[in-house]
């Protein structure tokens, strides 16, 4: 009697097993985030004629910035789709819901920190590149302008140390960005240069409590450099 009884408790204990790792891996098959934002984007009206809509695409970046200063996005009518450590793989696959389908006039992308972290599949700048200049071509075909910023400065990643040479990939995607932009005369918004300390090239500890994220004071030097960049687009 007691034999069967453990081999009951053992099928008993793989079929929780497996069912938690369904779960989880079902969670996990919303690779793009385009779940992150749809109820947002469901109850979003399209907009006005005389609306100048504005989304800022990002990362954990934009999203921290749309929690850490709401007001800065809610007074001037902006609208914040920042999912938390995606790679710019993830920007394309959810590009046409979390930006061509709110019919913005104008969308600010900054990408690259997670690439380089290697997030989402080793670090290839070509590969990078070459999403950022996709994102750009969809939002150009929809009649959508562009603002390209450049990735912020971080000497390394906390939750990936074994990246030693992140700032110099930052350094040379920032420069190819940068020269993408200006061939194609896209407002290019440099926060690095506004942001980055010491030979390191870390970004300065005034503006940060981690060396990736920007704190509040970080946020607002960002804030005096996009706004600008924005009204002038528009």
């Amino acid at each position: 009697m007691k034999i069967p009884r453990i081999i009951n408790y053992v099928y008993l204990g793989a079929f929780c097993l497996c069912m938690s790792w369904a779960e989880g891996n079902a969670q996990n098959r919303d690779f793009g985030g385009l779940n992150r934002y749809a109820k947002e984007n469901r109850e979003l009206s399209q907009p006005g004629k005389k609306e100048q809509r504005v989304i800022f695409m990002g990362n954990s970046i934009t999203e921290g910035w749309r929690n850490t200063h709401p007001n800065f996005f809610k007074d001037n009518g902006y609208i914040g789709r920042g999912v938390s450590g995606q790679s710019s793989y993830q920007f394309l696959l959810r590009f046409r819901e979390d930006v061509i389908k709110l019919s913005p006039m104008l969308v600010v992308i900054n990408v690259g920190t997670n690439d380089i972290a290697e997030n989402t599949s080793p670090y290839n700048e070509e590969y990078t590149f070459g999403n950022i200049i996709s994102m750009v071509e969809l939002a150009k075909a929809n009649r959508i302008k562009v603002i390209l910023t450049s990735t912020l400065p971080a000497a390394s990643f906390g939750w990936n140390p074994s990246i030693k040479d992140g700032a110099d990939k930052i350094v040379s995607l920032n420069n190819r960005i940068k020269e993408y932009a200006k061939k194609n005369k896209i407002p290019y918004v440099d926060y690095y240069q506004a942001m980055v300390t010491g030979n390191n090239r870390a970004l300065n500890p005034a503006y940060t409590k981690d060396g990736v994220h920007p704190n509040s004071e970080g946020y607002t030097i960002m804030e005096s450099l996009i706004k600008k960049a924005i009204d002038k687009a528009l």
